[in-house]
This record gives structure tokens, C-alpha cells and sequence, in this order.
């Protein structure tokens, strides 16, 4: 296997399939009525034990202040975003269904960002690009109308 196909396992393929069945035990938390707030305490307690778990398995920990600062920045987008998931359930009658294809198109504002702060437009097939982030559009707008 060679290593870009190992990346591509261990950085996309695991995490798909962990983030998906990550949005079966939201919707059973929010299903049991746990308030908006209690369920991020609840969440980064889960951050920290894994945090702690993987620094066993790779006792290297190297920080910065620059670093823990970018670190702690994707930690607050991601906890408002998943705070607004939780809401959208919690108050809505909402399938999980339907909310994961829409905030799973995450993937093109991603995909935006790294090709200008990145420019990796320099090392990926535009068109092909295009042509996916199109599909992602299209699935997504199909479900959310499921």
C-alpha cells in the first residue's frame, strides 16, 4: 500500500465512516432531551479522553502558541457548528438523514479554502474537483428534500 493510499484511509476513509456513525449518538442524545449546553460539556469530555488516549499511542507533544491557538480555533468553529446540529434537533423535528448530507457539504468550503489559503489548486485535477463538488451539491439538495 503505498503511503498516499494509507493517508487516504487513515485521514478519510476511517474518519467518513467514524463521523457517520458519530451522528447516531447525537441524534439518540438529543432523542433523550439533553440540553444544548450539556451535551458539549458531554462532547469535549469525549475530545479529552480520546486526546488523552492518542497521546499514549504517540507520546510526541510538540505545541506552540500559534499552534494551540489554530487548534483552539477549529475547536470553536466546530463546536458551534455541532451546537447548531444539536439545536436543529433538539427543537426541530428533524431527521438526521436529511441534516447530515447538508452539513457534510462542509466538504466544499474546505475544499475552497485549502486551494486559495493552500494553494493546492497547484496539485489537484480541477475538473474533476468541479465535477465532484457538483455531485456533492446535487446529492445534497436531493435528500434535504427527501
Amino acid at each position: 500500500m503505498t503511503s498516499k493510499s494509507t493517508a487516504l484511509l487513515l485521514g478519510g476513509l476511517l474518519p467518513a465512516l467514524i463521523y457517520g456513525g458519530s451522528a447516531v449518538f447525537q441524534k439518540m442524545s438529543t432523542n433523550l432531551g439533553i440540553s444544548l449546553s450539556a451535551y458539549l460539556v458531554a462532547t469535549g469530555v469525549g475530545i479529552v479522553l480520546v486526546g488523552a488516549a492518542y497521546y499514549w499511542v504517540d507520546d510526541a507533544f510538540s505545541f506552540s502558541l500559534k499552534s494551540g491557538l489554530y487548534a483552539a480555533l477549529f475547536g470553536v468553529t466546530w463546536g458551534v457548528a455541532t451546537g447548531l446540529v444539536a439545536y436543529a434537533l433538539l427543537n426541530f423535528e428533524i431527521s438526521i438523514s436529511q441534516l447530515v448530507p447538508l452539513y457534510n457539504m462542509n466538504t466544499l468550503v474546505a475544499v475552497l479554502l485549502a486551494l486559495v489559503i493552500f494553494s493546492e489548486w497547484k496539485d489537484v485535477n480541477t475538473i474533476k474537483l468541479l465535477c465532484g463538488s457538483a455531485l456533492i451539491v446535487g446529492g445534497a439538495v436531493l435528500v434535504a428534500n427527501a
